[in-house]
């Protein structure tokens, strides 16, 4: 809050700015509302007692040295227990939980776990301790957060997630278990829609071509990732003035033609990029093999895969090929494993 020369209240801008690159939240037009302030205080760190310093400081120093069993002895009683929840620390104030995540610290994350710890707590930043061991690469505190039901996509008042850090970093091994949990895998507005930075640009499919990871790329598109746009927020992609589609942003950045082969082969629309044919040798070849495909319609077998795939993403079903009722040869088609040979009958 500012005031001028006239003492009159400016709320024009009103945000707060989190790790990679996310936008909490953004006013403008003179305004704020109870929204803003009730987010504002909830991202506070609650005053703890004076009683109660010593037991949270205690807790914490156990999940900071990683010794799970002082933590479990401490957890025993109920004068600490009630602090498990609290939000303590220099720097970034967070739960004990969220140290246990940043930090790796497995066993004391599962004691927490056990003891009650709230598995979606947020910090300052509007980060959840699954964000935060997503972001140092913790694969077995990201598993163990999962099992406690953790929600995969993150805060929803963070517009960066778990899924965005994971194809980011390249981590497939992550990825995929946040994608195996139902993490969203398009571009998705988690703010409010009036937010001024709203993109489809930086989804993470986009995110993985741009930063070279192929293997987590392809992780996307077998998880549904829209190969056009990386978006299917009908109210996001309308208030985007250009958008750029998967293919146009992999041309641009000379990702290769692995890329342009995985967009094709997943039903990217070749017929919506505006072709930028640069002099590198990489970036024509993966133009020559855009153009090619425009003059080739894909043939029947790539069709129906294409139609059964986009059938199973709708009903949310696309992790369950191997429940349907058809020969292993076929499901591993439709996971784009192998290609059935032609003289496969039915």
């Amino acid at each position: 809050m500012r005031r001028d020369g006239s003492g009159r209240k400016d709320f024009s801008v009103c945000g707060v700015y989190v790790g990679s690159g996310s936008y909490v939240f953004s006013v403008s037009n003179n305004a704020i509302t109870l929204y803003h302030i009730k987010l504002l205080f909830m991202l506070q760190p609650k005053l703890e007692n004076e009683d109660g310093n010593g037991e949270s400081r205690q807790l914490n120093q156990a999940v900071f040295k990683d010794d799970d069993r002082l933590l479990a002895k401490l957890l025993s009683q109920e004068r600490y227990r009630k602090f498990i929840n609290t939000k303590s620390g220099w720097g970034i104030p967070g739960t004990p939980l969220r140290m246990a995540a940043s930090r790796g610290h497995l066993r004391c994350l599962e004691v927490l776990l056990a003891h009650g710890a709230e598995v979606d707590s947020l910090d300052v930043k509007a980060q959840t301790p699954l964000f935060t061991a997503v972001s140092g690469k913790y694969l077995n505190c990201v598993l163990a957060l999962l099992k406690a039901g953790a929600n995969p996509n993150g805060s929803m008042y963070n517009n960066c997630s778990p899924v965005l850090t994971a194809a980011r970093e390249g981590d497939v091994q992550i990825l995929k278990e946040l994608l195996r949990h139902g993490a969203e895998v398009n571009a998705r507005s988690k703010v409010l829609l009036w937010a001024s930075n709203a993109s489809v640009s930086s989804g993470p499919l986009y995110l993985s071509a741009v930063y070279g990871h192929l293997d987590c790329f392809k992780v996307l598109l077998l998880y549904g990732a829209d190969p056009n746009y990386n978006c299917t927020d009908e109210k996001l992609f309308r208030r985007i003035k250009q958008p750029k589609t998967v293919l146009e942003m992999c041309l641009r950045h000379g990702c290769g033609v692995e890329y342009i082969q995985l967009l094709i082969d997943f039903g990217a629309n070749v017929y919506l990029p505006t072709l930028i044919i640069e002099k590198t040798t990489k970036q024509n070849e993966a133009v020559e093999l855009l153009l090619k495909e425009r003059g080739c319609p894909k043939s029947l077998m790539s069709q129906c895969r294409l139609a059964i795939r986009t059938h199973l993403k709708k009903i949310n079903k696309i992790h369950c090929i191997d429940d349907l009722e058809m020969p292993p040869v076929l499901k591993n088609f439709l996971k784009y494993r192998t290609a059935p040979t032609r003289s496969l009958t039915f």
